[in-house]
């Protein structure tokens, strides 16, 4: 392969994802239930800035604002017409941040999940699906996106609509899912079963993992599970700033940029190619984050004892697959 996320991926043995989308545009002024997609049209110099955090910080992947850049999202906001568009132009501000970096910067077109759900619980068909995601991937595609991101995938279903419909377009994508229901996602996939769901796909990706969820421990457990399959996929490993808490009318996440370097470095040691942050991660997690995994030596693996230690205890007591019941600790230790 010749795209640019899998030469590096050749040359490093890690590659630094970004932070946050969602908070880091609430602290720029959007409003909650705003679309933050029409912002690439109607605010580019912010979603500029935004792109600039992430290389600035260090990262080598970023993440176009297109998260809810689907026809079934942007409905919501009368939008969904404007799908290429927002898609495009998202991606072709990406472009421009990322080719005046001086050093190679994946643009990863961000991809969420459509909000419907999925037949036959659901009236979502796959081959709809697949429509939807396409039009997608051809707009992120025209705006030069190196790469298709989907993220935040709780159905298998979907997953699978989102490869097809990534084929359709020719383009190479990473692939995550959120396993934020006692170490499984909302519709009970957990670490093994999305290996071997990933590993079946026709057009797999070129990297798989978990972004979101719960904390940065639940998640270096889902990573661990990851690895225990023993495939050679890179896993993606991109956690939220600690948890989130309500404070004074905003959503405020405990997690330190120190506890992210930490969070940072055990990851790659869990098995993590490509690390990154999620939900309430800023560029001050972001820079701590990059000179640990550029300063601190290659570990061994940690233990659950050990991510409980450094990062807080987990949520629940095991993370669906029925090998770790009782070794973990509950989240009352927790030192952010």
């Amino acid at each position: 392969m010749t795209d640019l996320l899998s030469r590096l991926l050749t040359d490093r043995d890690w590659l630094m994802a970004d932070g946050a989308t969602g908070t880091n545009l609430f602290n720029m002024g959007l409003g909650a239930g705003d679309a933050p997609e029409l912002w690439n049209v109607d605010a580019p110099e912010k979603i500029r800035t935004l792109y600039g955090y992430a290389v600035d910080a260090g990262s080598d992947i970023f993440l176009t604002n297109t998260f809810g850049g689907n026809a079934a999202r942007l409905k919501l906001h009368d939008a969904q017409s404007r799908v290429r568009e927002l898609n495009r132009v998202g991606a072709e501000l990406g472009r421009e941040i990322a080719d005046k970096a001086g050093r190679p910067v994946v643009v990863a077109g961000s991809v969420g999940p459509t909000g419907e759900i999925m037949a036959p619980m659901g009236s979502l068909t796959h081959a709809t699906a697949v429509e939807i995601f396409h039009e997608q991937a051809e707009g992120l595609k025209e705006g030069g996106a190196d790469v298709l991101w989907l993220e935040t995938i709780s159905a298998p279903e979907e997953y699978k609509a989102a490869a097809e419909a990534f084929a359709l377009a020719g383009m190479p994508w990473c692939g995550t899912m959120s396993f934020d229901t006692a170490g499984r996602t909302m519709m009970g996939v957990t670490s093994s079963d999305m290996v071997s769901m990933v590993e079946k796909l026709p057009n797999p990706p070129l990297a798989y993992g978990a972004n979101c969820g719960v904390g940065a421990s639940d998640l270096l457990r889902t990573v661990l599970g990851f690895a225990a399959q023993g495939v050679e996929r890179p896993i993606i490993s991109k956690g939220n700033a600690g948890i989130p808490k309500y404070v004074d009318g905003h959503i405020h996440y405990d997690g330190t940029p120190e506890l992210m370097a930490d969070y940072a470095v055990m990851a790659r040691d869990c098995g993590a190619t490509i690390i990154g942050g999620c939900c309430g991660t800023m560029p001050k997690h972001l820079e701590k984050m990059h000179e640990a995994l550029s300063n601190r030596p290659r570990g061994p693996r940690p233990t659950l004892d050990e991510i409980a230690e450094k990062l807080g205890g987990f949520s629940s007591a095991s993370d669906g697959t029925g090998e770790d019941a009782g070794a973990a600790r509950r989240r009352t230790r927790r030192r952010a």
